[in-house]
């Protein structure tokens, strides 16, 4: 099985990239997060995952192993392939999804193209038990605590729910910060 290719970047769009490996050309789908974080540079290194199906072997690209793992994760899920799986990385990032998905949030799933309430339902009920055995559900849980202690009371003090909500996810997207106290006094100077 391929884990990565390493070689010189020929070609780069949103939906896919070619990486020549002493000189064969290899076409790998990708993610618009991956697209972000691939460097403008000649020689990269991409982690892979390889699908098998009956009429193909298609390659599908990460910039980093959170976002195969996430990849490997969804595609486990009845309903949900390869290029579902794709657009939902497009869509929002690992983050995102993981949070979607701990909290339970069918409506933010949903709202990814190609997933409707029963797949967004399934991904919840399939995925939310794996998440907790990686170890990843705590971490989001203590975060996402924070981030609600924190917005209810922007809002006790009049700030609107939108602008409030936006300004606590790009505080914490820069640095995560640990207390709510400290996250209340970065949203504070940004309101």
């Amino acid at each position: 099985m391929l884990n990565h290719l390493t070689g010189r970047l020929t070609e780069k769009n949103p939906a896919s990239v070619v990486v020549e490996c002493h000189g064969v050309g290899y076409l790998v789908n990708i993610s618009l997060n991956t697209y972000s974080k691939i460097s403008e540079s000649e020689n990269v290194r991409i982690l892979v995952h390889l699908q098998i199906s009956e009429d193909a072997h298609t390659l599908y690209g990460f910039a980093d192993e959170e976002e195969r793992r996430l990849f490997r994760l969804l595609i486990t899920v009845s309903g949900i392939g390869c290029n579902t799986a794709r657009m939902m990385l497009s869509s929002m990032n690992v983050d995102e999804i993981e949070n979607a998905l701990v909290t339970e949030d069918v409506h933010r799933l949903k709202s990814i193209k190609g997933i409707g309430e029963k797949t967004a339902q399934r991904a919840i009920l399939e995925l939310k038990s794996k998440l907790k055995k990686d170890g990843i559900l705590p971490s989001l849980l203590s975060h996402l605590k924070v981030k609600d202690e924190a917005m209810a009371a922007l809002l006790t003090l009049g700030f609107a729910r939108n602008s409030v909500d936006k300004t606590l996810d790009s505080i914490l997207k820069k640095n995560p910060i640990s207390t709510v106290e400290d996250l209340i006094k970065q949203a504070l100077k940004s309101l």
